[in-house]
Protein backbone atom coordinates (compact mmCIF):
# COMPACT_ATOMS: atom_id res chain seq x y z
CA UNK A 1 0.00 0.00 0.00
CA UNK A 2 1.39 3.36 -1.02
CA UNK A 3 2.26 5.83 1.73
CA UNK A 4 -0.12 8.71 2.07
CA UNK A 5 1.37 12.00 0.84
CA UNK A 6 2.12 14.49 3.58
CA UNK A 7 -0.28 17.38 3.92
CA UNK A 8 1.10 20.70 2.69
CA UNK A 9 1.55 23.61 5.06
CA UNK A 10 3.41 24.57 8.22
CA UNK A 11 2.89 22.61 11.40
CA UNK A 12 1.84 24.35 14.58
CA UNK A 13 5.06 23.06 16.14
CA UNK A 14 7.08 25.26 13.77
CA UNK A 15 4.61 28.15 13.83
CA UNK A 16 4.33 28.57 17.63
CA UNK A 17 7.82 30.01 18.33
CA UNK A 18 7.55 32.33 15.32
CA UNK A 19 4.20 33.55 16.60
CA UNK A 20 5.79 34.37 19.97
CA UNK A 21 8.60 36.24 18.17
CA UNK A 22 6.07 38.23 16.16
CA UNK A 23 4.19 39.01 19.37
CA UNK A 24 7.43 40.27 20.94
CA UNK A 25 8.03 42.52 17.94
CA UNK A 26 4.53 44.02 18.07
CA UNK A 27 4.62 44.45 21.85
CA UNK A 28 8.02 46.10 21.78
CA UNK A 29 7.09 48.44 18.93
CA UNK A 30 3.95 49.44 20.84
CA UNK A 31 6.31 51.08 23.33
CA UNK A 32 6.92 53.84 20.77
CA UNK A 33 3.16 54.36 20.47
CA UNK A 34 2.86 54.75 24.23
CA UNK A 35 5.80 57.18 24.22
CA UNK A 36 4.11 59.35 21.61
CA UNK A 37 1.27 59.80 24.08
CA UNK A 38 3.62 60.52 26.99
CA UNK A 39 2.65 57.27 28.71
CA UNK A 40 6.21 56.54 29.75
CA UNK A 41 5.58 53.72 32.20
CA UNK A 42 3.50 51.84 29.63
CA UNK A 43 6.24 52.40 27.05
CA UNK A 44 8.92 50.83 29.25
CA UNK A 45 6.56 48.04 30.33
CA UNK A 46 6.02 47.16 26.66
CA UNK A 47 9.78 46.67 26.21
CA UNK A 48 9.97 44.55 29.38
CA UNK A 49 7.12 42.31 28.19
CA UNK A 50 8.78 42.03 24.77
CA UNK A 51 11.96 40.91 26.54
CA UNK A 52 10.06 38.16 28.38
CA UNK A 53 8.52 36.98 25.10
CA UNK A 54 11.92 37.08 23.41
CA UNK A 55 13.34 34.86 26.14
CA UNK A 56 10.48 32.41 25.60
CA UNK A 57 10.52 31.97 21.82
CA UNK A 58 13.86 30.20 21.59
CA UNK A 59 13.03 27.87 24.47
CA UNK A 60 9.66 27.07 22.93
CA UNK A 61 11.36 26.33 19.61
CA UNK A 62 13.83 23.94 21.26
CA UNK A 63 11.12 22.30 23.35
CA UNK A 64 8.91 21.70 20.30
CA UNK A 65 11.91 21.00 18.04
CA UNK A 66 10.67 23.77 15.79
CA UNK A 67 13.97 25.59 15.21
CA UNK A 68 14.42 27.00 11.73
CA UNK A 69 16.60 29.45 9.86
CA UNK A 70 13.49 31.53 9.21
CA UNK A 71 12.82 31.72 12.94
CA UNK A 72 16.38 32.83 13.64
CA UNK A 73 16.15 35.60 11.04
CA UNK A 74 12.74 36.72 12.30
CA UNK A 75 14.07 36.79 15.85
CA UNK A 76 16.94 39.08 14.83
CA UNK A 77 14.63 41.44 12.95
CA UNK A 78 12.31 41.51 15.94
CA UNK A 79 15.21 42.32 18.27
CA UNK A 80 16.39 45.24 16.13
CA UNK A 81 12.92 46.78 16.23
CA UNK A 82 11.87 45.92 19.79
CA UNK A 83 15.23 46.39 21.54
CA UNK A 84 17.03 48.76 19.20
CA UNK A 85 14.76 51.20 17.41
CA UNK A 86 11.96 51.39 19.96
CA UNK A 87 14.06 52.09 23.10
CA UNK A 88 16.00 54.71 21.13
CA UNK A 89 12.76 56.41 20.08
CA UNK A 90 11.39 56.28 23.62
CA UNK A 91 14.51 57.84 25.11
CA UNK A 92 14.68 60.43 22.34
CA UNK A 93 11.10 61.54 22.97
CA UNK A 94 11.69 61.46 26.74
CA UNK A 95 14.89 63.51 26.99
CA UNK A 96 17.29 63.32 24.06
CA UNK A 97 15.24 65.61 21.83
CA UNK A 98 16.21 68.42 24.22
CA UNK A 99 19.91 67.86 23.56
CA UNK A 100 21.35 70.43 21.14
CA UNK A 101 22.54 68.99 17.82
CA UNK A 102 23.51 65.44 18.81
CA UNK A 103 20.42 64.02 20.54
CA UNK A 104 19.12 62.29 17.42
CA UNK A 105 22.62 61.23 16.36
CA UNK A 106 23.22 59.36 19.63
CA UNK A 107 19.79 57.75 19.45
CA UNK A 108 20.46 56.53 15.90
CA UNK A 109 23.88 55.24 17.01
CA UNK A 110 22.17 53.04 19.60
CA UNK A 111 19.96 51.51 16.88
CA UNK A 112 22.99 51.00 14.64
CA UNK A 113 24.87 49.16 17.37
CA UNK A 114 21.88 46.91 18.02
CA UNK A 115 21.71 46.09 14.30
CA UNK A 116 25.47 45.48 14.08
CA UNK A 117 25.36 43.15 17.06
CA UNK A 118 22.58 41.07 15.57
CA UNK A 119 24.27 41.03 12.16
CA UNK A 120 27.43 39.70 13.84
CA UNK A 121 25.37 37.06 15.63
CA UNK A 122 23.74 35.91 12.37
CA UNK A 123 27.09 35.87 10.55
CA UNK A 124 28.60 33.61 13.23
CA UNK A 125 25.60 31.35 13.74
CA UNK A 126 27.19 28.48 11.79
CA UNK A 127 30.74 29.16 12.93
CA UNK A 128 32.17 26.36 15.02
CA UNK A 129 35.01 28.33 16.63
CA UNK A 130 33.18 30.65 19.05
CA UNK A 131 35.23 30.81 22.28
CA UNK A 132 32.67 32.78 24.27
CA UNK A 133 29.72 30.65 23.21
CA UNK A 134 31.54 27.35 23.77
CA UNK A 135 32.29 28.47 27.32
CA UNK A 136 28.67 29.45 27.93
CA UNK A 137 29.18 33.22 27.66
CA UNK A 138 27.74 35.88 25.39
CA UNK A 139 29.92 38.19 23.30
CA UNK A 140 28.93 41.66 24.43
CA UNK A 141 25.63 42.60 26.04
CA UNK A 142 22.65 41.01 24.23
CA UNK A 143 20.14 43.44 22.77
CA UNK A 144 17.29 42.82 25.30
CA UNK A 145 19.53 43.54 28.33
CA UNK A 146 21.06 46.40 26.34
CA UNK A 147 17.62 47.93 25.89
CA UNK A 148 16.84 47.38 29.58
CA UNK A 149 20.08 49.12 30.62
CA UNK A 150 19.32 52.03 28.29
CA UNK A 151 15.89 52.38 29.90
CA UNK A 152 17.23 51.99 33.45
CA UNK A 153 17.35 55.79 34.03
CA UNK A 154 13.65 55.98 33.17
CA UNK A 155 12.86 53.27 35.72
CA UNK A 156 14.84 55.17 38.36
CA UNK A 157 12.85 58.29 37.50
CA UNK A 158 9.55 56.40 37.80
CA UNK A 159 10.43 55.24 41.29
CA UNK A 160 12.33 58.23 42.72
CA UNK A 161 11.43 61.23 40.56
CA UNK A 162 15.15 62.13 40.47
CA UNK A 163 15.79 64.94 38.02
CA UNK A 164 19.42 64.04 37.33
CA UNK A 165 18.43 60.99 35.29
CA UNK A 166 16.41 63.28 33.00
CA UNK A 167 19.46 65.38 32.18
CA UNK A 168 20.79 64.72 28.68
CA UNK A 169 24.29 65.41 29.98
CA UNK A 170 23.96 62.16 31.94
CA UNK A 171 21.72 60.25 29.58
CA UNK A 172 23.76 60.81 26.40
CA UNK A 173 26.96 59.18 27.76
CA UNK A 174 24.89 56.40 29.33
CA UNK A 175 23.16 55.65 26.03
CA UNK A 176 26.51 55.63 24.23
CA UNK A 177 27.92 53.22 26.82
CA UNK A 178 24.96 50.84 26.43
CA UNK A 179 25.36 50.95 22.65
CA UNK A 180 29.08 50.19 22.80
CA UNK A 181 28.56 47.34 25.24
CA UNK A 182 26.29 45.62 22.71
CA UNK A 183 28.97 45.57 20.00
CA UNK A 184 31.90 44.96 22.35
CA UNK A 185 33.83 41.72 22.67
CA UNK A 186 33.29 41.68 26.43
CA UNK A 187 32.31 38.24 27.75
CA UNK A 188 28.98 38.46 29.58
CA UNK A 189 27.10 35.82 31.52
CA UNK A 190 24.47 33.77 29.73
CA UNK A 191 21.91 31.48 31.35
CA UNK A 192 24.10 28.46 30.66
CA UNK A 193 27.14 30.04 32.33
CA UNK A 194 25.33 30.65 35.63
CA UNK A 195 25.59 27.63 37.91
CA UNK A 196 23.92 27.35 41.32
CA UNK A 197 25.59 25.12 43.88
CA UNK A 198 23.43 22.38 45.33
CA UNK A 199 23.98 23.79 48.80
CA UNK A 200 22.52 27.11 47.66
CA UNK A 201 19.53 25.87 45.68
CA UNK A 202 17.01 26.64 48.44
CA UNK A 203 18.52 30.08 48.89
CA UNK A 204 18.20 30.65 45.13
CA UNK A 205 14.54 29.65 45.24
CA UNK A 206 13.97 31.99 48.20
CA UNK A 207 15.61 34.88 46.32
CA UNK A 208 13.48 34.11 43.26
CA UNK A 209 10.36 34.18 45.42
CA UNK A 210 11.41 37.47 46.97
CA UNK A 211 12.00 38.94 43.52
CA UNK A 212 8.57 37.77 42.33
CA UNK A 213 6.87 39.30 45.36
CA UNK A 214 8.75 42.57 44.84
CA UNK A 215 7.87 42.54 41.15
CA UNK A 216 4.19 42.39 42.05
CA UNK A 217 4.31 44.95 44.87
CA UNK A 218 6.91 47.38 43.46
CA UNK A 219 7.76 46.44 39.86
CA UNK A 220 10.15 49.31 39.18
CA UNK A 221 12.14 48.58 42.33
CA UNK A 222 12.50 44.95 41.23
CA UNK A 223 13.54 45.88 37.70
CA UNK A 224 15.99 48.54 38.92
CA UNK A 225 17.51 45.90 41.19
CA UNK A 226 17.94 43.49 38.28
CA UNK A 227 19.55 46.22 36.19
CA UNK A 228 21.99 47.22 38.93
CA UNK A 229 22.91 43.57 39.57
CA UNK A 230 23.49 43.00 35.84
CA UNK A 231 25.87 45.98 35.67
CA UNK A 232 27.67 44.79 38.81
CA UNK A 233 28.11 41.32 37.26
CA UNK A 234 29.84 42.61 34.13
CA UNK A 235 33.33 42.79 35.73
CA UNK A 236 32.74 39.38 37.32
CA UNK A 237 31.79 37.85 33.98
CA UNK A 238 34.98 39.20 32.42
CA UNK A 239 37.06 37.67 35.20
CA UNK A 240 35.14 34.37 35.02
CA UNK A 241 35.79 34.06 31.30
CA UNK A 242 39.45 34.95 31.83
CA UNK A 243 39.72 32.00 34.23
CA UNK A 244 38.06 29.70 31.70
CA UNK A 245 40.36 30.97 28.97
CA UNK A 246 43.45 30.39 31.12
CA UNK A 247 42.27 26.91 32.06
CA UNK A 248 41.81 26.04 28.39
CA UNK A 249 45.23 27.39 27.50
CA UNK A 250 46.89 25.44 30.31
CA UNK A 251 45.07 22.27 29.23
CA UNK A 252 46.16 22.79 25.62
CA UNK A 253 49.78 23.31 26.69
CA UNK A 254 49.68 20.21 28.90
CA UNK A 255 48.42 18.04 26.07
Amino acid sequence: MDAQPSRPGISLRALAPNAVTALALCTGLSGAWFAMQGRWENAVAAIVIAGVLDAMDGRIARMLKGESRFGAELDSLSDVIAFGATPALIIYMWVMQDMPRFGWTISVFFVLCAALRLARFNAQIDTENQPHKSAGFNTGVPSPPGAALALLPMMIWFETGADWVRDYRFLAPWLLLCALLMISNVATYSWSSIKVRRSLRFMALAVLGLFTATLVAAPWVALIGVGVIYVALLPLSIMSYARVKNARRNFAEAT
